[in-house]
């Protein structure tokens, strides 16, 4: 993209964000890391040139831009286009369950479809009358950039939330996060190759009642098959051997030890959901219902962890 072809003279923000979708779509760019449409990924960079939030009145952006203004939002989008970067690296920020996140190359986008049940509270899967004040100990495996685990802090305020990942890079930005939402007295970082390093904590500080986790899952002919915006994340927050089970299938034999009696496991699987039930044939997985369409993460609770195998 000629960032040149467009006249920064008396152009809106609505003058931008219309050239910048025809732009995108132009170029074939793809979408999936926060938006999925040209429209609202170059409302997204708009937005963010201008240093406006999200919820802003659209009357806002038909006000003229300076030249500065023009300048900072065709190199965003000359940068999209050319580079293949994902608005949320470019803004360096993304959101999940209504929240603003520090985001960059070193963690995944967040995108899971967890978000609707962590904000339903796994209702009712989570025992009432167990947990009357919602479940005391959470574990988020391969928690990224640490969305999930707080997010979870903020849906179950009595709790105390381990967010592990085996990337120390990642547990950086993660710890950045905690930070920004006030959580370093409930969250708290570990690094650990799913539950390689965890016995300690089990010993210390007993068994979780929820353990939560959007580990890798993608698979070999996946992987090779994406396009260019996921290669800007990194491949240890994605791949997952040939069949995409390489964590999954590790985190559902060995969750059961670490799960308190009325606990339950809650992970998504993405496109290796076939493969999982091919690798524990009649297991008794629920698959929770999206919003957002399809059935790619599942629920079983510790009781039937420990049945299954036994």
């Amino acid at each position: 993209m000629n960032i040149t072809d467009f006249s920064p003279q008396n152009n809106t923000g609505w003058d931008l964000v219309r050239w910048g979708a025809s732009r995108f779509s132009e170029a074939g760019i793809f979408f999936g890391h926060g938006t999925d449409n040209a429209v609202d990924e170059a409302l997204v960079l708009v937005r963010h040139a201008l240093h406006l939030p999200p919820d802003i009145p659209g009357e806002l952006l038909q006000g003229r831009l300076t030249a500065k203004e023009n300048d900072a939002i065709l190199a965003l989008f000359s940068r999209r286009v050319a580079e293949r970067i994902p608005a949320a690296y470019l803004t360096r920020e993304a959101w999940f369950t209504g929240l603003k996140f520090y985001v960059d190359e070193r963690v995944l986008i967040p995108r899971s479809p967890m978000a609707e049940w962590i904000e339903q509270g796994f209702e009712p899967w989570m025992n009432q009358d167990a947990y009357p004040a919602g479940p005391g100990r959470i574990l988020d495996i391969g928690t990224g950039s640490g969305c999930i685990a707080i997010a979870l802090a903020l849906a179950f305020p009595e709790s105390e939330v381990d967010a592990v990942d085996i990337s120390a890079d990642a547990l950086e930005v993660a710890r950045h996060n905690i930070r920004d939402h006030g959580l370093d007295d409930r969250v708290h970082v570990i690094e650990s190759d799913l539950f390689a390093g965890l016995d300690a904590t089990l010993v210390s500080s007993g068994p979780y009642d929820l353990i939560v986790s959007n580990p890798p899952y993608v698979d070999a002919d996946e992987i090779a098959a994406m396009p260019a915006e996921y290669h800007h994340e990194p491949l240890i927050g994605l791949a997952s051997g040939d069949d995409g089970l390489a964590h999954v299938g590790t985190i559902v034999r060995e969750a059961g030890r670490f799960l308190a009696p009325e606990g339950i496991l809650v992970v998504e699987v993405g496109a290796s959901r076939l493969a999982l039930e091919k690798e524990f044939p009649n297991a008794p997985l629920t698959w929770l219902t999206l919003t957002s369409g399809g059935e790619n993460i599942f629920l079983i609770s510790a009781r039937e962890l420990v049945n299954y195998f036994d």
